[in-house]
């Protein structure tokens, strides 16, 4: 990596993922990097906490003593390991990185009675923001989502975490299921609202490749049903008082992901763990800043092994080239509802905004930007036709 500047202030914030590639069953819509093992299934927590630990000193150099200004701890399903296991992997943290005062921890968590008992241990342990992966209340959605918990087991998740002491929930919920009908969307909604989330995660199932819904595609419900029932639950939401702030994302005042903001906003983050992807900024002797994205070894066992392999744990990396620097900011600060300034283009991308401005111009023609110079923004249209408006602004940097 090139190196960095003497002062960091000059860098995007920096967070860190945490990837826990185990969970019971592996859900035939999902394609992250997870691996089931089973009910009861004996995890190797110590070697796993080892593990993160040498691939976290491993990558200290990179973070430059710049504090966390938040921690996502993702899966698979991460509420399978002990809240000692927490407890000490977050007490090593503090050894070796500075947290932000107002750090944001979220822990992803499954509603099944499995994990359910030890949600007080994780916000003792000081997970402070817990995520969990309702996807739908109802038997006939669950059963074909593959999902191993009930819709009275997610009741029973957010009363226990609340309970446990958790203020801050994100409820993940997914529509366009098979043969679900608008009226079926809306019930879960209605049930999700209900409790009360401070943050709710609310996207459409997709049929991603290497997955077994890929393969053995299910009946999904027609185009004209999808689009009643995104233009029907989004109004719900935001009248139970959660405003839209990404495209998929939803929050009460004050209470947006932190982490997930970072991301659409190019900010830094490293990456630890099986399969787990980091992203990190430097300037190089010209003052030129470089993207550096690196990955590390996917499967578990494999990652463990890199423990004791000269190689370490790092399975791949590379410099983004200036050609993509314009797709790379641009899908990812396209997906916020309210953009960012256009002085971040420059910035972030290295091209002038001259170069620009007649990509945008075409779009706000065809209605995909809001008509305003001061910032990169997609209008509601171009939230729904996100591709289109990618294809046009990515491309402004060619000459």
């Amino acid at each position: 990596m090139a190196d960095l500047p003497r002062s960091v202030s000059t860098l995007p914030p920096l967070a860190l993922y945490v990837h826990v590639p185990w969970c019971v069953r592996k859900c035939p819509y999902c394609d992250f990097n997870s691996h089931g093992v089973g009910r009861g299934a004996a995890l190797p927590e110590e070697e796993y906490l080892a593990a993160l630990l040498d691939d976290l000193d491993a990558d200290l150099s990179l973070a430059a003593g710049r504090p966390l200004a938040s921690i996502f701890i993702g899966g698979g399903t991460p509420s399978l390991m002990s809240s000692d296991f927490y407890m000490r992997f977050f007490d090593e943290l503090a050894r070796r990185l500075p947290l932000d005062e107002k750090v944001e921890i979220t822990l992803e968590a499954n509603p099944g009675t499995l994990e359910r008992g030890r949600f007080r241990g994780y916000r003792e342990a000081g997970v402070n923001r817990l995520s969990l992966g309702v996807q739908s209340f109802q038997a006939a959605q669950l059963a074909a989502l593959g999902r191993i918990h009930s819709g009275d087991d997610a009741l029973a998740a957010v009363e226990e975490a609340r309970a446990a002491g958790f203020d801050n929930l994100n409820l993940d919920l997914m529509h366009g299921l098979p043969d679900q009908t608008p009226e079926l969307a809306l019930a879960d909604l209605e049930q999700a609202l209900a409790l009360e989330p401070e943050h709710l995660s609310w996207y459409q199932l997709t049929l991603e490749p290497n997955t077994e819904f890929h393969t053995r595609p299910p009946v999904l419900p027609e185009e004209e049903t999808l689009w009643d029932i995104q233009d029907l639950g989004h109004e719900r939401i935001e009248a139970a008082g959660l405003a839209r702030y990404e495209i998929s994302a939803y929050a009460q005042p004050g209470r947006r992901s932190r982490h997930n903001l970072n991301y659409w906003r190019f900010g830094d983050y490293l990456g630890i763990g099986a399969g787990s992807h980091g992203k990190l900024s430097a300037f190089d002797d010209s003052g030129r800043l470089c993207i550096e994205r690196r990955w590390k070894a996917r499967q578990p066992d494999a990652y463990l092994r890199r423990r004791l392999d000269p190689r370490g744990f790092v399975a791949g990396s590379n410099w983004v080239g200036d050609d993509e620097l314009p797709l790379e900011f641009a899908m990812n600060a396209l997906r916020l509802v309210d953009g960012v300034s256009m002085a971040d283009w420059p910035a972030h991308t290295g091209r002038s905004l001259p170069m620009l401005s007649e990509r945008l111009e075409a779009a706000r023609n065809k209605g995909l930007l809001v008509e305003d110079a001061q910032r990169l923004q997609a209008s509601p249209r171009g939230l729904l036709f996100l591709n289109e408006l990618l294809a046009l602004v990515s491309d402004a940097g060619t000459e």
